[in-house]
């Protein structure tokens, strides 16, 4: 895979897909972040991880698109990930190798850890809703008695 020469490619990556995607960037900034690829700001301010400079570059292609996408969808729901299948393909692979190589970054690790743990109450609150099924079968025992 190919790695991006300097920071300046990795501007200019930038720069085209967000005149792909009609996003208007106020600033731009490659720095060290201890806990995150990325970060976005409502008034276009971008700040990407100094690391992905090393990674291939379909993941940091990943990582712009998916900070671009957040300007104007700001969760990652149906319409994000269909934009992000449509600029990308089959994202989910790439998405996946870089949670493989966070895993592997202590910092990064925690980070995601800290996003997982605050779906996690959400997911399990979603899990413990009955179904319609389970009511009705629960309804259907109940008059059995």
């Amino acid at each position: 895979m190919a790695k991006w020469t300097d920071k300046a490619e990795f501007k200019r990556a930038v720069y085209t897909y967000a005149d792909k995607m009609k996003v208007k960037v106020k600033s731009l900034a490659l720095r060290p972040m201890s806990n995150k690829w990325a970060s976005c700001s409502t008034d276009g301010n971008l700040n990407f991880n100094k690391e992905l400079l090393d990674l291939d570059k379909e993941l940091g292609e990943y990582v712009i698109v998916h900070e671009l996408l957040h300007f104007n969808v700001p969760n990652h729901g149906k319409l994000w990930k269909s934009l992000m299948t449509a600029y990308l393909g089959d994202y989910e692979k790439i998405e996946l190798k870089l949670k493989q190589i966070a895993r592997s970054q202590p910092n990064l690790q925690a980070h995601l850890k800290a996003a997982q743990a605050k779906a996690e109450p959400k997911l399990l609150k979603e899990l413990a809703k009955p179904t319609q099924e389970m009511q009705s079968i629960h309804e259907r025992h109940r008059n059995e008695k």
